[in-house]
This record gives structure tokens, sequence and C-alpha cells, in this order.
């Protein structure tokens, strides 16, 4: 079968299509024919090693084998199952999202008890696989980090991107009244998918705006902490889900190094996170694509052989939603 692989950190150029052995369900594990992936920020730090704490996880001078690979998300249709699996049956279409990576290839042996579960009726196996990572991250972020309730004033930071798409459309699922800060060119897409003040931020400074918010989902982390703070409530919280890949050694992780330290002088609430997939939060999802509440935005879509172009357009930063490999 095909597979991305690299041996060594660096830019897209590493990543190579290369036959690799067909994998063999276990007896607790399900073989999906992959039909869709998407890719995130994680997958270029895991390929160049940067910041260097990923190298503490993936190898310190080369990748492991086992880490040599990208890709969380996935969706596709069910080859083989195990002898103990009684979940998934042959021909079932499924999506999910893996802690471990390896999205990017033809075929995929996964624990039936990992977080995948029957695809949405209704949606395609391209949206199916934007989903996972992104979605539970702003789902985590917006119910368990934010505790978002109904009639909350929310503001989201980066509401074009792959996060920020989702997180839009979570809070309104939730009921808040959402702002997104996002530029010109995708102004009316936000508008488009629920929320209700766009704010442009090359018109704009969103931290001298007037508004002042119960909730700030920071996803583009470009603006400091005081600067932040000021258009939060006095108990409001901000939840930073990302940020510029600043440092060699910590990367985006220092934020939340400067977060903790903030926190106690200050009346409002900082968390920095890193979602965990889980199969009852991708079920929430399930339910919100199936009865319409969320629909994936899709930017580009790229076939597997041309992972590298698609890992480079993310590395960007000016993705408009999420970017899918198909198979």
């Amino acid at each position: 079968m095909k597979a991305i692989r690299f041996d060594r950190y660096g830019p897209p150029e590493v990543l190579q299509l290369r036959d690799v052995d067909m994998p063999v369900a276990g007896d607790n594990d399900v073989l999906v024919r992959v039909r869709a992936a998407s890719v995130n920020p994680l997958d270029w730090h895991f390929m160049r090693g940067s910041p260097y704490l990923v190298r503490m996880l993936a190898g310190l001078s080369r990748p492991r084998a086992g880490a040599a690979r990208l890709g969380a998300d996935m969706a596709g249709s069910v080859e083989a199952v195990g002898k103990g699996v009684t979940e998934f049956r042959p021909g079932d279409e499924v999506f999910g999202g893996l802690d471990d990576r390896g999205t990017l290839a033809e075929y995929l042996s996964i624990r039936a008890d990992a977080a995948i579960l029957p695809k949405p009726a209704g949606v395609t196996f391209e949206q199916a696989a934007a989903v996972p990572v992104a979605a539970v991250t702003a789902l985590q972020a917006l119910r368990d980090k934010g505790h978002v309730q109904a009639g909350h004033k929310v503001l989201v930071n980066g509401a074009s991107g792959g996060v920020g798409t989702f997180a839009v459309q979570i809070a309104k699922a939730l009921g808040a009244e959402v702002t997104g800060v996002c530029s010109t060119r995708n102004a009316e897409r936000a508008a488009s998918i629920g929320a209700d003040h766009v704010i442009d931020y090359t018109r704009e400074d969103f931290t001298r705006a007037r508004g002042r918010y119960d909730l700030l989902v920071d996803i583009a982390g470009n603006r400091t902490l005081a600067e932040t703070r000021r258009v939060l409530v006095p108990k409001g919280v901000l939840v930073a889900v990302g940020g510029p890949d600043k440092g060699r050694w910590v990367g985006p992780l220092g934020r939340s190094v400067r977060m903790a330290l903030w926190s106690p002088a200050v009346s409002q609430r900082m968390v920095f996170f890193l979602a965990h997939q889980t199969k009852e939060d991708l079920a929430v999802l399930r339910e919100l694509l199936e009865t319409g509440k969320i629909t994936p935005v899709i930017d580009q879509t790229y076939p597997l052989s041309d992972a590298a172009a698609a890992i480079s357009y993310l590395e960007q930063g000016h993705a408009r939603g999420k970017i899918v490999i198909t198979m």
C-alpha cells in the first residue's frame, strides 16, 4: 500500500510517498481502507521536529520509525475486523481521530475502542475526515475549558481556520452570541457559518473594541496576554488552543507557562490545552453534523501524492477551513 513517510526532520520536501507493508487487524482491531484524511498544525511540527520538545516524543536527531508518519484524522470503510470486535463489520463507513499518527496512508489498523464511529449520514468522506482533531479541539475549548452557556458572549480569534470555523459553529449550537475575528477575505464566510458579529483585524483592533466577552477562544495567538485580557469581563475566560511557533524549545507551549504565571494574579481565568480524542466527544460532533448544526469548511483537497504541497499550504497560516487529503 501507499503511505507518507519521512526519515529526517525538515521542510515538506522530506515527505515521501512510499510502498509499505499492509497492516493486519489484530483480535481487537479494525482494518480501515482510508478514503480521506486531513492535516493539522501538529503534523508540520512533527515533520520539522520543531519545537525541540517534539523531538523528545518522536526522536532526538531523526524521527523513530513509529513517529515517521503524519495524519491523525481519517474517514474510510472497514475492510476487516478482529475476532474480538463486535461493534463494526466489513463495509461499515467510519470516521475518527487518532492520538497517535499515521492516517496519511491507504490502510490503517485501529483499535476498535479508539475514537472511531460510524460516519454521519449525509456527510462525505472528505467532510468527515475534516472533523475529528479540529472539531474536538473546538468542542473541548468551549464546553470543557470555557464552560460556555446559552447567552454567553464568545469571541473567536482566528475564526477562519480549521479549529476556528468549528468553534464559531459549535459556540452557536451551545447558544452563545459569537464574534469572529478574521481578515477581510474571510469575513463573509465567518458570517455565513453563524458568527453574529465579525471583526476584520485588518481594519479594527479587536483588543481596542468596546465589546467585552465571557470567553475568548484564542487560536491565532497573535496578541499579548495583557491585550487579550482587555476584551474579557472581570470573570471571563481565555482559552488558548494554538499560536505562532515562537521559540525553538517549546514553541507555542511557552505561552502556557506565561498564562500559568499570570493566572493567580488576575481575576480572569487563563487556560492553554491540547485536545484529546474520545469516542464520547466524537459522538457529540456526529450528532451536530447529522442535525446540520455544524458543517465542515474545506479549503482545498489534495491527493495523497501531493501531501507535501498540502502541508506547505497549511504552514503558510492562511487556510480557510480544513485541508483534506484523498486516497
